[in-house]
């Protein structure tokens, strides 16, 4: 069982002109009494002994230190032999040294929202007053260093960064970033229409080839891509660690302030709301049918031509909050991205059967063109 934790809602500092949660959170703060709650349910129901809280916003941050030591205790309170480990995802902007000393005697790994260097940051990640973002997160990201606090890059792909796969995972890979996350932004109008930030599925893959260019020659095993790491898993049938990647989705919920559950982050809407904690217990609502069938429904809702695709076990239909277009039969559920993805897939399958050649025969994937050399 995963629950995504909202501690603030919607509620940022930032006004990102992407962002896909503005409006939806419940406009609380979580209290005390819900913590406590959550966390001694969400400890309980765990199947294995590792627990793992996840922090998110909106921003984490604008709860207090005192909130989060709350939270330790509880942990502390009701772990039975657990494992606890905690992840906050953050824009970084309100790092302090107090914040990092405290991140890092707890062992927090802490997500940075960075979108590249500053021009390609900055186009959509601005404060609430319109102002630049970029030098506050990478004074975070050096407060993190300098305090020896794990942290990982979580980037959005954009229509303005996504035309520049070089510059974007140099930059990267010059801050030392050793874990990057990019997700592709596809968000769409009232009216249905893609958003003039989104990118198009031509643009992804392109994107994704470039990154992939950069990364194959020097930096295998050396700085690693979730996306890259999963597609490898995927093609040697191992479980790719992302969901939207996986065969079926449904593991990973998302509590609001308020104790109000959905059935993932990208579907806080009224039709995936599962319940509230203040009536409901964690497990009703996630081991229940509806969370069931949702999770299912991404394998069997996959129109003809996906189920066609040669390419099928490398994304498995990719995330279902992009499948909005037909097929080429003219079947709904087909992903917006998938022309993106096939060139992708094509252009790294040579790579991908190399590298999973040297997993099979006990090696660790490495530079594939020290290797072929």
């Amino acid at each position: 069982m995963y629950v995504m934790l909202k501690p603030v809602g919607d509620r940022c500092n930032l006004s990102c002109r992407y962002c896909y949660y503005t409006g939806k959170g419940s406009g609380s703060v979580m209290s005390d009494t819900l913590l406590e709650e959550f966390t001694r349910q969400y400890i309980e129901a765990q199947t294995t002994p590792e627990v793992l809280f996840t922090w998110h916003g909106g921003e984490p941050l604008l709860r207090p230190l005192s909130f989060y030591r709350k939270a330790l205790e509880l942990q502390r309170k009701y772990a039975c032999g657990h494992h606890i480990d905690n992840c906050l995802q953050t824009n970084g902007t309100l790092l302090s040294d107090e914040w990092c000393e405290f991140l890092r005697d707890n062992r927090f790994l802490v997500g940075i929202s960075i979108d590249g260097p500053q021009p390609l940051h900055d186009a959509y990640r601005r404060s609430c007053h319109g102002g630049t973002s970029w030098h506050d997160v990478m004074r975070g990201i050096r407060l993190l260093e300098q305090h020896g606090v794990e942290w990982n890059a979580m980037a959005t792909v954009n229509a303005v960064n996504v035309r520049h796969p070089q510059a974007f995972y140099r930059f990267f890979r010059d801050i030392g970033c050793r874990f990057l996350q990019f997700t592709p932004v596809v968000e769409r109008e009232a009216d249905g229409m893609v958003a003039d930030y989104s990118v198009t599925s031509c643009q992804w893959g392109d994107f994704l080839c470039g990154v992939y260019d950069e990364w194959v020659r020097q930096n295998v095993g050396r700085l690693f891509v979730q996306l890259f790491d999963a597609t490898l898993a995927n093609w040697v049938g191992e479980p790719p660690g992302v969901c939207s990647m996986s065969p079926t989705c449904g593991q990973a919920a998302v509590m609001e302030a308020d104790g109000t559950v959905y059935a993932c982050d990208h579907f806080v809407h009224p039709g995936y709301r599962l319940g509230n904690l203040r009536s409901q217990t964690l497990t009703e609502m996630l081991y229940g049918e509806r969370q069931h069938l949702f999770g299912l429904a991404k394998a069997t809702a996959l129109p003809r031509e996906c189920q066609e695709c040669r390419w099928l076990q490398a994304c498995h239909g990719e995330c279902p909050r992009n499948r909005f277009v037909t097929d080429r039969y003219g079947n709904p559920g087909m992903n917006y991205l998938c022309s993106g993805y096939r060139q992708f897939f094509g252009h790294v399958a040579a790579d991908m059967e190399f590298m999973s050649d040297e997993l099979r025969a006990g090696r660790a994937p490495a530079n594939i063109m020290a290797c072929k050399a």
